[in-house]
């Protein structure tokens, strides 16, 4: 492996493309075009590489102790000192991004980055492990609205969507890694409710998170909103059966949250009610 690619795979590229992917589509329903897309893209980017580097910087000693060959500082891929820089460095940037986008949708994407750099320390082995995805991933669709021209408020509905979401990946994310992180100190709120409690959060939260966008815009709810309830609802258990039966770490309940938060975000596209 290089160690340029050994680098890009210690962002955590897999959830780092989906919340930029994620993000970049809510961009172009709320109006966004041109320069402005493109800002508020590479925006999110930095955030999301600044996130998965420092996470891999903080664990390296512990992903070594858990014998994570496939986390590439504790493979000896890539240096620990070349990891941190390249998080610092991303982190540098977010606010830098955001400058041209005016400053309430600077001051919104730079606490989200703040608050999910709180999670890698000292949140994440605390019963509040939970509350930066809440925070972070509620002010990340406030960011996209902020940062039209005008600035105008993002509403409450979306907010709560967006921290709904953010809740339902953190506990689907952690799931596959709840041993490995139990015998190396790790004692986030998934591994105090343990693993059935963890899949039954992720479930109902994702599961809360697309009721709030079909039933929090004015108006009656579309067709769409209801497929896409539909599709939240056999998603998320095919996704728990996978992960049930899966040899090797279950990402499988991780991706379905994927999915059903795409499915989300393309809801709210093509409502046109973002605003």
């Amino acid at each position: 492996m290089s160690r340029a690619l050994a680098l890009l795979r210690s962002a955590h590229p897999e959830p780092g493309a989906a919340v930029t992917l994620a993000i970049t589509l809510l961009a172009v329903g709320a109006g966004h075009r041109g320069s402005r897309l493109v800002l508020v893209a590479l925006t999110v980017a930095a955030s999301q590489l600044a996130v998965g580097w420092v996470n891999d910087r903080l664990d390296a000693d512990r992903d070594r102790r858990a014998g994570r060959r496939d986390k590439p500082v504790a493979a000896g891929a890539v240096s620990p000192r070349a990891v941190g820089a390249a998080g610092i460095g991303a982190a540098v940037a977010v606010p830098l991004l955001a400058f041209d986008l005016g400053l309430p949708a600077l001051l919104a994407i730079s606490v989200a980055t703040v608050f999910a750099l709180l999670y890698d320390w000292p949140l994440k082995s605390t019963a509040f492990s939970v509350a930066p995805y809440l925070i972070a991933f509620g002010l990340l669709p406030a960011f996209v609205v902020l940062a039209l021209p005008g600035h105008p408020a993002p509403p409450v509905w979306l907010l709560a969507a967006g921290a709904l979401l953010g809740g339902g990946a953190h506990f689907a994310n952690v799931l596959p890694d709840l041993e490995d992180d139990a015998a190396t100190g790790v004692r986030g709120l998934p591994h105090r409710i343990g693993a059935a409690g963890s899949q039954l959060a992720a479930a109902g939260l994702l599961l809360g998170a697309t009721l709030t966008l079909v039933l929090g815009p004015p108006g009656p709810p579309s067709w769409t909103g209801v497929a896409a309830c539909a599709a939240a609802v056999v998603v998320l258990p095919l996704g728990w059966y996978a992960a049930r039966r899966a040899d090797g770490r279950p990402v499988a309940l991780f991706r379905a949250v994927i999915v059903v938060a795409l499915i989300d975000v393309l809801l709210l596209v093509f409502s046109g009610r973002l605003t």
